[in-house]
């Protein structure tokens, strides 16, 4: 069901939309230590596993700086498309973990041609879903925000399952729900 949205050029561009738009709210936000204004200091990432035929305005991370010199503090607000430091684009992050029946021989040659992924890559997704998100302050608040609790040793399937709509909306809606941990405040500079 989600193969179709990982080549899917049009779920990616709607992401981009959506994290131009979070990018606009933050933008009229001030600096979080000063209160001084923030501009613009967007960086190229090089993100693996988006399909062909996207621009290159799929590679930038949108991010701030304040512009008061001794500050400089860095403001970079949550995205659908980038999942914290991971080079893998989010949605990648979440429907390749997915895999209920793991990573077969056959599935790891159609997602190496695919996205270019293999095997351990796949491995230490699938272990930082169940190690390091689950210990997460992120996730031990969210998780109260589901009845009755998640299955935390399916995640991320278990926790997909529990938004509507069809599979890309599902996606959009967990990246979303995601999103506070996508985002960094770096240390001044």
């Amino acid at each position: 069901m989600y193969s179709t949205v990982l080549g899917d050029a049009t779920f990616h561009e709607l992401l981009l939309v959506f994290d131009q738009d979070i990018a606009i709210a933050a933008r009229r936000e001030r600096c979080l230590l000063c209160r001084s204004v923030v501009h613009s200091a967007r960086y190229r990432r090089k993100p693996r596993g988006r399909p062909a035929g996207l621009g290159e305005e799929h590679d930038w991370r949108f991010s701030f700086c304040c512009t008061l010199d001794g500050c400089r503090k860095r403001k970079t607000p949550p995205s659908l498309r980038f999942l914290g430091r991971k080079v893998y684009l989010a949605a990648m992050v979440v429907l390749i973990a997915i895999m209920r029946e793991g990573a077969t021989a056959a599935r790891m040659r159609q997602l190496s041609e695919l996205v270019g992924v293999n095997r351990r890559t796949v491995e230490r997704w699938r272990e930082w879903w169940r190690d390091t998100f689950t210990a997460s302050p992120f996730w031990q608040i969210g998780r109260a925000t589901f009845m009755p609790p998640v299955d935390q040793d399916r995640l991320p399937a278990s926790l997909i399952e529990r938004f509507t709509g069809n599979g890309a909306e599902r996606l959009m809606a967990l990246l979303r729900f995601m999103g506070p941990i996508t985002g960094g405040q770096a240390h001044a500079r």
